[in-house]
């Protein structure tokens, strides 16, 4: 499930580590062909465009990458431009930084941008991003909604994502900013979507196989409503407080994985049990 040329994308939950082991960014130069790696910065969420490129195109140089640009799409007419495709020729990574998901979806959704990144993903490309370049790439994302408080009915904001993941709903700065509420209330109102929560310094490598395995410091936490009895979700009265019942939660550090598709755990002993048949 580690395999370089299988991985397509790489989601993780912001806040990675950019001083000390930097392991999540390694693991992107990494699977990105490591000293051959080309990668190209997609600054689009942030309003530091310049600032916040110039600091990832430093750290992945200095861990290795052979060539990173970085690319500030600001509006549609941009995203539409046809040498724009012709500057992504011969990059192994298409890296998206943080900001705000709304500027990715608004300014990129269905233009000549997005195509050839859908593409990409299908040609064995891998998109990584961010915090908001998480969220972002998800059918459904959540915009905004009551964090560290008890669920409500109704108080989340939601719009489509980038589609790089079908039937998934990601959340990032997950346990540090109390989103477990938000994350539940998202599912109640799409109970065919997986929720996935990613801590900070957290992230998934998910492969073609719809496979996904957990790096970094804090833990995935992943949300199945599919077999939801029952919810009192609606737009009625949306303050008071959200009844769920019967949905899984999933808690899954760093060396353990998840099957998307079949929703179980992929659990260490059965990765130690797939390596002692290798």
């Amino acid at each position: 499930m580690d395999s370089k040329k299988d991985t397509r994308l790489i989601i993780i939950g912001g806040g990675e580590d950019k001083k000390a082991n930097k392991d999540i960014l390694k693991e992107v130069v990494h699977l990105s062909g490591g000293r051959k790696s080309k990668i190209a910065i997609i600054t689009t969420a942030t309003n530091y465009p310049l600032e916040v490129g110039e600091e990832y195109k430093r750290i992945f140089y200095d861990l290795g990458a052979e060539r990173v640009e970085t690319i500030n799409i600001i509006n549609r007419r941009e995203a539409n431009r046809k040498q724009l495709s012709d500057e992504l020729d011969r990059i192994s990574c298409i890296f998206f930084v943080g900001g705000d998901q709304l500027r990715i979806s608004s300014i990129l959704g269905g233009t000549a941008f997005h195509c050839h990144v859908l593409k990409a993903v299908e040609a064995g490309i891998i998109i990584a991003g961010t915090s908001a370049g998480a969220s972002m790439m998800s059918e459904v994302m959540v915009v905004e909604g009551e964090e560290e408080d008890a669920p409500r009915k109704c108080t989340i904001k939601m719009a489509p994502g980038m589609g790089f993941l079908d039937e998934i709903i990601i959340d990032q700065h997950f346990n540090q900013r109390g989103r477990i509420g938000r994350l539940l209330g998202a599912v109640a109102q799409n109970p065919v979507s997986l929720g996935i929560g990613i801590d900070e310094d957290t992230a998934i490598v998910v492969n073609h196989q719809n496979e996904m395995r957990v790096i970094g410091s804090g833990v995935v936490t992943i949300v199945d409503g599919r077999e939801i009895d029952y919810t009192n979700i609606s737009e009625q009265y949306p303050d008071d407080p959200l009844v769920i019942t019967n949905v899984k939660v999933h808690i899954l550090p760093t060396g353990y994985g998840f099957n998307l598709k079949s929703r179980n755990a992929i659990l260490q002993r059965d990765n130690n049990d797939k390596e002692d048949q290798q």
